[in-house]
């Protein structure tokens, strides 16, 4: 799998203010306690009375170094349960970065391509644009174990993951989450969240070592989205890998 496509796979949602690869890992929370025995967490309380987010995001990707290696904005859409669209498009690194200028555009300019994750609440579907390529696969296979379960509402978010508090910091109250399963897509996760209690930061650190940041804008919550963003037909001419559940 080329790396865009694995970051993609492993965010699934959902997002500079940490760049260090260091930052998920160094804030641990306590030893994982029997399921059902932690006291709940801003994490909890959102997930309880959210029933659809939409939000456009930025989001960065740093090495295992601290280095900036990759750059992208997009949209997301969920409807609980068991349905987002995560739509993506790459965007040039800065200069300062080192990334080449001129054929990629001005700041804040997209460059083409990019990946849509959609679940139908049956399947997930993901689109490679570059690639002209779809996978698609049922969707409590593929998302057992995934930020995007997180906020899709597919499972018992208990049942998979550990939370505990990781304190206040950049005017946001950070959860810390970690997959109890090591087949998971990340090793763990801190999720931001405002005074109001929305959700307006994300940061994963993968089995690579590498930190995606993802930041929250234009946070709609609760607010009716049309059916139509949560189905998928693949393109004319796409190579399909899969067959979609029914």
């Amino acid at each position: 799998m080329r790396r865009g496509a694995s970051i993609a796979l492993t965010v699934a949602i959902a997002m500079a203010l940490l760049l260090a690869p260091a930052v998920p890992a160094a804030i641990r929370g306590p030893a994982a306690a029997p399921i059902g025995s932690q006291a709940p967490t801003p994490l909890d309380r959102y997930l309880e009375h959210l029933k659809t987010l939409r939000v456009t995001f930025l989001q960065t990707v740093a090495d295992a170094h601290g280095a900036e290696v990759g750059r992208s904005s997009g949209t997301l859409m969920v409807e609980r349960p068991g349905k987002f669209r995560w739509e993506i498009h790459p965007e040039p690194l800065p200069a300062a970065a080192g990334a080449p200028q001129g054929a990629g555009g001005g700041p804040g300019s997209t460059t083409a391509g990019g990946q849509l994750m959609v679940s139908d609440g049956r399947n997930l579907w993901y689109f490679d644009r570059d690639l002209e390529q779809v996978t698609v696969r049922p969707v409590t296979a593929a998302l057992s174990a995934t930020p995007a379960m997180l906020l899709s509402g597919t499972v018992d978010v208990r049942k998979h993951f550990t939370e505990s508090g990781a304190g206040t910091r950049e005017g946001l109250e950070w959860v810390y989450v970690e997959p109890r399963s090591a087949q998971a897509d990340f090793t763990d996760a801190l999720f931001g969240f405002d005074r109001q209690g929305t959700l307006q930061r994300m940061i994963l650190e993968d089995k690579l070592g590498e930190t995606v940041t993802i930041i929250f804008q234009d946070v709609e919550v609760n607010i009716p989205l049309p059916s139509q963003e949560f189905t998928f037909t693949p393109p004319p001419g796409a190579d399909v890998i899969g067959t979609p559940v029914n």
